[in-house]
């Protein structure tokens, strides 16, 4: 179904067009958030594919590392959550190309035994091919990797051996024994640039929550925000960008972070890296909670450390810092990079928890209406009436939820649109903010 934001009523498509605009003052169900999208550089697993990979999985099969270990620490962040809200459930997760990539290989006699994919993990994998003892011309191929057994097979010709989740094996003729041959030459090659294209062409149709780029390539960070705006204001899918040491996109969609942490095991991250956790944290967010001075799971310290007057330019120019205090690491403040407000898009828009809102409220009525009222529902006053009834009770439970205040179904208003079969909706929400300044006033008598 088409979507977007809207000036005119000149659609072309069936679809629901939505326009966010602030006011004087600020059968539907609330649906789930917690989707990160990322395209990740990788030395295991399929290339140009959107692979889901959900909280709590084993994540071998998809990067070709326990979640424990260095190359997988990625997920490890995204999956973390923060101190009070939970971590997201799903990341698609997409390999790019990369050119100079290559799958480890090695020779055994008549049999070569291929990488399954390219990458440096390739060159952890070992084969051995072992005779049995009990039947002459029989042997066992086993697949290891860092000492571990993966499979084990018994064949007497190379082509009974099945393909594994590691590797592949080819040839023909009787197998040759070996007590264990590395194989070698796998390399992870170089990703360029319009591999991210090819990414943002690949997720487009996916329904995902937070956007992810951990890399430092300018051109790759404007055009993920721009994708990250159009696929919002024309195809009517929202969601926001969490890139790192942005040039200042003045945009409700893009969030910028401009600090690295240090780990409890040392570990050093970048700000590149920390988007990870920043991104999986905004994801797994709801609509009625925010990240200011939310807790970075394992994280001890700040980089750099930051002064009070260095902090609060940050906070004016739209970036969103991580601090220490007390040996806890958490979020100054939840904000996007929009600095420059408007009559329509007001300073409001620059906390993210309002984002979480707005994207919430417009990707389900866009959902929802898509599922049950387009091309089904009459455009007649009992059929509007339908439409708004499913809306109020929407916001109703929203509201229950905390996520707006002050209410009431006189703040809908569904009327005929300019052509026989559109619907014009008026909405008023006030969205309820977090408490972030606290002024005392102590008077001692």
């Amino acid at each position: 179904m088409a979507g977007g934001t809207w000036n005119l009523q000149n659609k072309i498509r069936p679809g629901v067009y939505i326009r966010f605009q602030s006011a004087g003052g600020q059968g539907l169900n609330a649906g789930e958030r917690g989707v990160v999208a990322l395209c990740e550089p990788m030395s295991w697993g399929p290339v140009a594919q959107v692979q889901r990979v959900e909280a709590g999985a084993n994540t071998v099969p998809w990067c070709g590392y326990d979640i424990t270990q260095p190359q997988a620490r990625f997920l490890n962040e995204i999956f973390k959550g923060t101190n009070r809200t939970p971590a997201p459930k799903t990341v698609l997760l997409y390999r790019p190309s990369a050119s100079g990539s290559a799958q480890a290989a090695a020779a055994i006699g008549d049999m070569t035994v291929t990488a399954r994919y390219p990458g440096l993990r390739g060159n952890d994998i070992a084969v051995t091919v072992t005779e049995s003892a009990d039947q002459t011309g029989v042997f066992t191929v086993a697949t290891i990797v860092d000492g571990e057994i993966k499979d084990s097979q018994a064949a007497s010709e190379i082509s009974e051996l099945r393909a594994n989740d590691w590797v592949v094996f080819s040839g023909e003729g009787t197998l040759t024994a070996t007590t264990g041959t590395k194989l070698s030459e796998g390399a992870d090659g170089t990703v360029q640039a319009a591999a991210y294209s090819a990414f943002l062409e690949v997720i487009e149709p996916y329904t995902f929550d937070i956007l992810v780029y951990d890399g430092n390539e300018s051109a790759v960070k404007e055009a993920m925000v721009r994708f990250v705006r159009r696929i919002a204001e024309e195809n009517g899918r929202y969601s926001q960008l969490v890139a790192a040491e942005l040039a200042h996109p003045d945009s409700r969609y893009a969030i910028n972070v401009t600090s690295g942490v240090v780990l409890a095991d040392g570990t050093e991250l970048t700000p590149q890296q920390t988007t990870w956790w920043v991104g999986g944290a905004q994801a797994g967010a709801k609509y009625n909670e925010s990240l200011t001075y939310a807790k970075y799971p394992g994280a001890v310290a700040a980089t750099p450390v930051l002064t009070n007057s260095q902090i609060e330019d940050g906070l004016r120019k739209g970036n969103l810092m991580v601090t220490a205090e007390e040996g806890s690491v958490r979020i100054e403040q939840d904000i996007n990079t929009l600095v420059t407000y408007t009559a329509d898009i007001g300073n409001a828009f620059r906390k993210n928890r309002v984002m979480r809102l707005c994207n919430t409220v417009a990707n389900d009525i866009y959902r929802q209406f898509s599922e049950h009222f387009i091309g089904i529902v009459n455009n007649n006053e009992a059929g509007r009436s339908l439409f708004k009834n499913a809306i109020v009770g929407y916001l109703l439970d929203v509201q229950s939820s905390q996520g707006i205040q002050n209410f009431s179904a006189d703040d809908v208003e569904i009327l005929p649109g300019e052509e026989l079969d559109s619907v014009m909706v008026h909405l008023q929400m006030q969205p309820v903010d977090s408490a972030e300044k606290i002024y005392l006033a102590i008077k001692i008598a």
